[in-house]
């Protein structure tokens, strides 16, 4: 398992190119390998209903030819199709905030659609009596799986190898997340030196989060590429970050600060966009629900803990410190990935296995699926669609309310930063460091959320699609709207709770918990909405997520600027007591869309209907 790890990591592939194949290699590169007769370029074509089934055994030391009676599906696959995913693999259908074809579903709403109910995939089982050999794609030179049990498929790697992938991309997201909020120590230090406002000095935490809600606009459908894969993407704007740290801890003036702080968080897009895409590379569909959920708890985590990070480093050593940690981070994290983080786009893995066999064999008719399909396409072709239909698409009714209700919780959740300060520093007298140790509330509540996350997809929502199934009838999507209802309640009590009992007479214990209690209503609300949005757009639906990522990281870089302003004049009751009404107002409204959201869905000419 190690091996196959870092030879398909980055670091492996550049060894594995460098030697031709003798370090590293794989099956087809190895001098015991058995070329599939389909792919020989003295295979005459013969018709599907005049020839019989030609099969190879790539793993196996004998070759069986012109067998009389028809082999099983699952055999046929070793002339390189793979009919499990026919036309396209279920991880190039767009997640998150990926680039996408207008015809497929989404990998995020096939992820929370299947992820909590019974696993409906047509299995190769289930199609061995329906599929004769006869219908199977004509073409003797596409390249696909060697067969069900290819152990370069991601669907097939043992479960330690998954878990040990899904730990590398949730330590990615991580290590790129936490540069949002460690900057925040670093604020007093960066007034100081430079002369410069609170409000100035506060736009590298805004300008870092409008970095990445507008990175995956670009960069996440180059990931849909097979010509570039996720681990292109990754590791080259991961670098990039790396990179791009330098001149912010050797700046001599602001603007040097603030300049780099956009462009780290543009490069570091793509671990916070397409990670759970990677995810659904990886993981069957009705497992996804419950590994995304944890990938969603650690990308929080980032934040969550950068104050605690930073803080201590900031007090010790001053504003340049915890830049430093960030470099330290996430510089160990492109090293450990680069070996260690395996390509998980299945056209990828399919495009590199078909331009070896052409190398092998000299048959340059070899095609994988994808280079079949998109042969037309073009990177200029697929940046013009990923920029223009989130703006079209933005004015849908539907999605006007969820970026604006995202926004509006997202844009709270960064006001923490600065109301942390205002009363564990001037009302509790913490100092630097401790002053963000309030913070890890967040990681308590956000373990007890998840874990009733769980409970909820397996006790109420799987159970509701299988008696749909048994009825053979659909679940609407409004249903996903149900949990995000509930959850909303707990985002004005988080803040009414926070804003009128930081004072003195009070003990700081509560506070905390009231602003722990904020972690419910963001987390669950987010699931429920974006789940919606996926399920209601599922033609669109990457270009809904990458619009809505856009739209809500743009409002919640703005509170920020007027955070400290803004609880200074109307105080930490008043302020409080405005959000939580804010929030209060948006609810019917929520509800109105689980009510009357069908019949917005009917009227549209991008949602789905039925």
């Amino acid at each position: 398992m190690v091996v196959d790890i870092i030879r398909d990591s980055t670091f492996g592939q550049i060894i594995n190119f460098v030697s031709n194949g003798k370090l590293l290699p794989y099956a087809d590169q190895k001098s015991d390998f058995v070329v599939p007769s389909s792919f020989s370029l003295s295979l005459p074509f013969v018709p599907p209903n005049k020839r019989n089934s030609d099969i190879i055994s790539v793993y196996g030391n004998e070759t069986l030819t012109g067998d009389a009676q028809p082999r099983p599906l699952s055999e046929a696959q070793t002339l390189g199709v793979d009919v499990e995913r026919p036309s396209r693999p279920l991880s190039q259908t767009p997640t998150l905030i990926d680039g996408e074809q207008p015809r497929p579903m989404s990998m995020l709403t096939d992820v929370e659609k299947g992820a909590t109910m019974p696993d409906t995939r047509m299995t190769r089982e289930s199609t061995i009596v329906e599929q004769p050999i006869e219908k199977l794609p004509t073409d003797p030179y596409l390249v696909g799986w060697y067969g069900d049990d290819d152990p370069e498929n991601p669907r097939n790697w043992s479960p330690a190898k998954r878990a040990f992938v899904a730990f590398s991309i949730s330590f990615l997201t991580f290590s790129v997340y936490i540069g949002s909020a460690i900057y925040t120590p670093s604020i007093p230090g960066l007034m100081q030196d430079f002369n410069i406002s609170l409000t100035h000095a506060t736009l590298g935490l805004t300008l870092y989060i409008i970095g990445y809600g507008t990175g995956p606009m670009l960069l996440a459908p180059l990931q849909e590429m097979a010509i570039f894969g996720r681990n292109t993407i990754y590791m080259g704007t991961l670098f990039l970050f790396v990179i791009f740290q330098i001149p912010i801890i050797t700046a001599t003036n602001i603007q040097t600060v603030l300049a780099f702080r956009f462009l780290t968080g543009f490069f570091g897009s793509p671990a916070l966009a397409t990670g759970g895409a990677s995810m659904g590379d990886i993981y069957p569909m009705h497992q996804l629900a419950y590994v995304l959920g944890i990938w969603a708890l650690g990308a929080v985590a980032g934040p969550i803990t950068g104050p605690v990070v930073g803080g201590f480093a900031a007090q010790a050593n001053g504003w340049r410190w915890p830049q430093y940690e960030l470099i330290w981070i996430s510089s160990f994290a492109l090293l450990f990935l680069c070996t260690f983080l395996p390509e998980t786009y299945e056209p990828t893995i399919l495009l590199k296995r078909a331009q070896r066999l052409r190398k092998l064999t000299g048959n340059n008719q070899l095609r994988s699926q994808t280079e079949k399909n998109s042969e037309m396409a073009s990177v200029a072709m697929v940046m013009r669609e990923s920029l223009i239909r989130p703006f079209v698409l933005a004015k849908e009714p539907m999605l006007m309310f969820a970026n604006i209700y995202l926004g509006f919780v997202y844009a709270i959740f960064y006001l923490w930063f600065e109301a942390f300060p205002l009363v564990f520093t001037d009302i509790y007298h913490f100092n630097l460091g401790t002053s963000g140790l309030p913070f890890l509330g967040f990681l308590v509540s956000g373990v007890i959320t998840y874990a009733f996350y769980c409970l909820y997809q397996m006790y109420h929502v799987a159970p509701r699609y299988a008696r749909a199934a048994e009825k053979g009838t659909q679940i609407a999507p409004e249903m996903r709207l149900e949990l995000g209802l509930f959850a909303s309640i707990f985002i004005p009590t988080s803040v009414l709770i926070f804003g009128f009992t930081s004072k003195e007479s009070i003990h700081w214990i509560v506070p905390v918990i009231g602003a722990a209690l904020y972690l419910p209503g963001i987390y669950l609300t987010f699931q429920s909405i974006l789940m919606y949005i996926t399920m209601a757009y599922p033609a669109y639906a990457a270009s809904v997520l990458a619009g809505n990522d856009l739209f809500r990281s743009t409002i919640a870089s703005v509170f920020p600027l007027f955070g400290h302003a803004f609880f200074t004049n109307l105080g930490l009751g008043g302020g409080s007591g405005l959000l939580a009404g804010l929030s209060l107002v948006m609810i019917p409204f929520y509800y109105g869309l689980m009510r009357y959201g069908h019949l917005l869905r009917a009227r549209s000419k991008y949602a789905q209907s039925q």
